[in-house]
């Protein structure tokens, strides 16, 4: 079959790689991808929020399964406008409603859906202009730090935390006022949660599921976990200390009720979600759930994932996603991420980049990457995930940290510590 990806990041690279590894692939287009989803497919200029374009692409290239990679065509209704199409309505679509995307898209739905079955999340409160006093008032009574959550998508970055009151209430009046545009047209104030954090996937048609590889991110810029925020400096799949007593509670509090929970809600969901978990006195809380796979957790899940995706996104389509047996590489894997100079606040784009030749026993997962004639060129903050696979940790992590020396360009930045808290 022809299928269709949308998005341009690491995550849809690492979807290009495994899509094209089935025999039910036939052609892969991706829309609009990066210099390494051109390795695996034919890149198409067209914006993954342009429906119409989509519309006239997928009728061209005759394309049978449309695979969505990130979150904002979702939430802005992609699966929708494919299934109310006459034209379109018979194509697989993986990705949930625009409902069902508000898990991601409203940080108040989110809560609001855990309530129905006591899903374990931190307390909150929600506040909009309306009520900005009161949400100063109820700052002033908290203890530190505060969370504050705009409630719509904000690129990763609507996520404040702060020790200080006073700059709290200062930061939640910003939010209030356009800071992150209109995500932060309502507010989430919530407790804040101390303890590890990891990310656990599921594939799922709106009744049964299956669960993918567990993987644990890293999202501050330097070493030791310091600094600004990313979106995402690395990741580690297993994570060591998700034993079989964690994965039981995560599954029996959190999964099986969020999916029960879609289902009785009558909310049409057919593809993944992804749970922001965090490990607090050896019991799981949701920090937050993700309408998508993220990123750059997929680049150490699917490389350990041995079954093939286009047969999994199949059975999510006719019903019969609870025969599937997940089957995992049992090895470690690791990813680093290279960024450019000055991510995540200002960087350049469109230095040249080289050494691809001279990397051994890795792979390369492009994310802001672009095509330019025979040169590879930056086109993004993070530039390109380097996933290894090992017998442990240190050993998959040398092999990356190996490589990410090799791979050169103006600016080069990267953590070399990603997963040594986890040893």
């Amino acid at each position: 079959m022809n299928i269709l990806l949308l998005g341009s990041g690491g995550r849809e690279h690492t979807f290009a790689w495994k899509l094209t590894q089935s025999p039910i692939c036939k052609q892969l287009y991706i829309a609009p991808g990066n210099a390494g989803t051109a390795q695996h497919g034919i890149n198409i200029n067209i914006s993954p929020e342009d429906f119409p374009a989509l519309k006239k692409l997928t009728l061209e290239k005759d394309i049978q399964m449309l695979v969505v990679g990130p979150e904002a065509p979702l939430v802005k209704g992609v699966y929708d406008f494919f299934k109310n199409d006459e034209k379109l309505k018979n194509i697989i679509v993986i990705g949930p409603s625009a409902e069902a995307a508000q898990l991601e898209g409203s940080k108040a739905f989110a809560k609001k859906f855990m309530q129905k079955k006591n899903i374990p999340t931190a307390a909150y409160r929600e506040f909009t202009l309306e009520n900005i006093q009161e949400g100063i008032d109820y700052i002033a009574r908290q203890k530190t730090p505060i969370v504050l959550k705009a409630d719509g998508l904000a690129a990763g970055k609507g996520v404040l935390i702060i020790n200080d009151i006073t700059e709290a209430q200062a930061e939640f009046k910003a939010m209030l006022d356009g800071k992150f545009g209109a995500a932060g047209n309502k507010v989430v104030i919530e407790e804040f949660l101390d303890g590890i954090e990891f990310s656990v996937f599921a594939l799922t048609d709106g009744k049964d599921y299956v669960l993918l590889p567990v993987a644990k991110d890293y999202k501050r810029i330097g070493e030791g976990d310091t600094g600004l925020n990313t979106g995402g400096m690395g990741a580690v799949s297993p994570v060591p200390f998700v034993d079989e007593s964690l994965m039981q509670k995560v599954e029996e509090r959190i999964v099986k009720p969020t999916i029960e929970t879609l289902n009785e809600s009558e909310m049409v969901y057919k593809g993944f979600v992804f749970f922001g978990l965090i490990r607090v006195n050896g019991e799981p809380y949701v920090i937050e759930y993700n309408c998508r796979m993220g990123d750059p957790e997929t680049e150490v899940v699917l490389p350990r994932l041995k079954n093939d995706l286009v047969e999994l996104f199949r059975a999510v389509e006719t019903g019969e996603l609870h025969k599937q047996i997940i089957e995992k590489d049992e090895r470690i894997a690791t990813t680093v991420m290279l960024v450019s100079g000055g991510y995540p606040e200002a960087y350049a784009k469109g230095k040249t980049m080289s050494g691809f030749e001279h990397v051994q026993d890795s792979i390369l997962f492009h994310a802001g990457t672009k095509a330019d004639g025979d040169k590879v060129l930056t086109n993004g903050g993070r530039v390109i995930a380097i996933t290894s696979l090992g017998e442990n940790i240190p050993s998959a992590l040398a092999l990356s940290n190996k490589n990410a020396d090799l791979i050169q360009f103006e600016g080069k930045n990267y953590r070399t510590d990603i997963g040594k808290d986890l040893l």
